[in-house]
């Protein structure tokens, strides 16, 4: 089971459905990774499921209200809410509601890459990670997938949440981030 919410029903969700990771990734961005993935959980607790159809055609408002209800999905609660829905209509509309189709159907890690930064909310550095996520902890290594990847396909690294496998592996990332802040900084 995935551990990167560091929550086990939230966990258990990002492992049962790949909808729910693809959010949680969607999420992980100026706000702390464990709470960003543990973002898909709480809608789904407010809403009773989490299928990129129902998610889709919520009422947008209400959505929205769900989302930035404390404990709200990200600090940017309602922006994200919209970003949300607007991630699952892109799935539903080209991947016939199954997220994992847009990484099972890629032809090569290539076309993995430009199928994840086509994605609402995803630049080249977010599709890199999420990339290294589904190879290092779901197997998903479609050919030319450590060159495509960079460092984030390392193995042992501690980059990003694709090397973030429980408590100690999440200090870990923490501290290289916060190494490379101080390197960046003049």
């Amino acid at each position: 089971m995935l551990q990167i919410a560091q929550d086990p029903d939230a966990d258990r969700l990002l492992t049962d459905n790949p909808f729910a990771l693809l959010v949680g990734m969607l999420l992980d961005q100026q706000y702390p990774m464990e709470h960003a993935f543990r973002g898909p959980w709480k809608i789904a607790s407010r809403i009773g499921s989490f299928e990129p159809q129902t998610i889709a055609e919520y009422d947008a408002a209400e959505f929205e209200e769900i989302c930035a209800t404390p404990p709200a999905i990200h600090r940017y609660g309602r922006s994200m809410a919209r970003r949300v829905q607007e991630l699952a209509r892109v799935v539903v509309e080209q991947y016939d509601g199954h997220a994992e189709n847009i990484w099972t159907e890629a032809s090569s890690a290539a076309d993995l890459l430009a199928r994840l930064h086509a994605l609402p909310g995803f630049g080249e550095q977010k599709a890199r990670i999420f990339a290294a996520l589904l190879g290092k902890q779901l197997g998903h290594r479609p050919y030319g997938w450590r060159k495509a990847i960079g460092p984030y396909a390392d193995a042992g690294s501690t980059r990003s949440v694709a090397d973030v496998t429980g408590p100690e592996s999440l200090q870990k990332v923490r501290d290289f981030k916060k190494a490379q802040k101080a390197a960046a900084k003049p």
